[in-house]
């Protein structure tokens, strides 16, 4: 008895549920059914520059890795990471004593070298450097007392040699007074040649001595390590008070303005990409665009990947950019390129799938599009769209099919 009750309880349930609710199609056919008020506007033709979009690295134009001409021990820094400094900025000096020294010693083998010759020792205000010190160091052998010493007595014994030989043809003199006289001139020959070769020995010293003190002066003035370049110091490898040995690293110099960007452009855009032409630099965290120029372009395709290498060059006054950070690149291969062009609040998304909703014929019709670049509030329509039909601003909940009343 208790189940028959439970069982008619259920069977009047089942009708009353489906009355109620009515069928699905029904509700669809009348949804559809009514005319939803839209906005719409029309896809208009428009220019679009035609780019190669690409990603590189940003490179510095010059990167250098400093060290000291001599050896020496760190007395001061002028510069420190991330310091810039300008072209010819001191960075780095070493101790100056051991140079400075060095000059002086130079100096004193100078005045030595310069008095042997019968110089004055300090040579004037000439004497200092370049061509006016060689001139200062220029003197004629025959003028210099060693020599005239050696000529004076070449005369004596010529004139010796001379007065014999008259003599023995007289027969006042024996032949071994004659033999005196000319092996007497030989010597003082060989003398006066011996004076002349002492001379430009000399001479020679000197020149040797004005060259150790110029390189004693160099080494003084390369105790001081200068930049060259204007640019930012990218690492410093050496400390206060080390010792640094010739060559050895010091700083790590780039230069921030321009900046090179690398990029590999597909074969299939390479054709396009020229020298001279505009480009669009951004990095991550930085939502500015930075102009450019196409500066290089290789000669060949890479047969590796099928890539055109290409270097552009970016403008970097205000230190903005950085050397190293990823990049991304518009290389704009011409200015005039026709697109089509929808408002963005035509778009609608959904599952990653991009369409807009048409009006034809009172109704709207879904249509799937691919959207290229945007220029303010217009999308580019790359497929899906022709230039004149109407698109439904902001659908909504629109679904195809359904009729539309276009307000204004």
């Amino acid at each position: 008895m208790r189940r028959s009750i439970i069982l008619f309880s259920l069977l009047a349930i089942v009708p009353a549920t489906v009355g109620c609710g009515g069928d699905p199609a029904t509700r669809a056919s009348g949804r559809l059914g009514e005319a939803k008020e839209v906005r719409v506007a029309r896809a208009e033709r428009g220019v679009l520059p035609n780019v190669v979009t690409v990603s590189g690295t940003l490179a510095a134009e010059d990167q250098v890795v400093l060290g000291m001409k001599v050896a020496g021990r760190v007395a001061e820094f002028s510069a420190d990471l991330g310091s810039r400094v300008e072209q010819g900025q001191a960075m780095v000096r070493l101790d100056p004593t051991d140079f400075r020294l060095r000059v002086q010693q130079a100096e004193a083998a100078l005045q030595q070298a310069r008095s042997r010759l019968g110089l004055a020792p300090s040579g004037g205000p000439a004497a200092s450097a370049g061509s006016g010190a060689e001139a200062e160091d220029r003197i004629d052998p025959e003028q210099t007392s060693l020599v005239r010493q050696g000529r004076a007595l070449l005369d004596e014994s010529r004139l010796k040699r001379d007065r014999a030989r008259q003599l023995f043809k007289e027969q006042l003199v024996p032949q071994s007074e004659l033999d005196a006289a000319e092996a007497n001139f030989v010597v003082a020959e060989s003398r006066y040649q011996d004076a002349l070769e002492e001379v430009r020995n000399r001479q020679a010293l000197l020149a040797q001595r004005r060259s150790e003190l110029e390189l004693a002066r160099q080494q003084f003035t390369d105790s001081v390590l200068y930049a060259p370049f204007a640019g930012a110091v990218r690492e410093r490898q050496a400390a206060l008070g080390q010792y640094l040995a010739a060559g050895q690293p010091v700083f790590t110099l780039v230069r921030m303005h321009p900046l090179r960007l690398r990029v590999a452009v597909p074969e299939r855009d390479a054709a396009g990409v020229r020298v001279g032409q505009e480009v669009r630099v951004t990095v991550e965290g930085d939502p500015s665009a930075y102009p450019g120029r196409v500066a290089r372009t290789s000669p060949a395709i890479e047969e590796t990947n099928r890539t055109l290498m290409v270097e552009a060059e970016v403008p970097n006054t205000a230190g903005a950019l950085r050397p190293g950070s990823f990049a991304r690149a518009e290389i704009i291969t011409s200015a005039d390129l026709p697109v089509v062009f929808v408002p963005a609040a035509a778009i609608a998304q959904f599952a990653g799938i991009e369409k807009v909703f048409l009006v034809r014929e009172g109704r709207a019709v879904e249509q799937r599009v691919r959207t290229g670049r945007r220029q303010g509030q217009l999308v580019e329509i790359i497929q899906g769209v022709n230039a004149g039909e109407t698109v439904v601003i902001d659908p909504g909940t629109l679904v195809g099919g359904q009729p539309v009343t276009i307000v204004p």
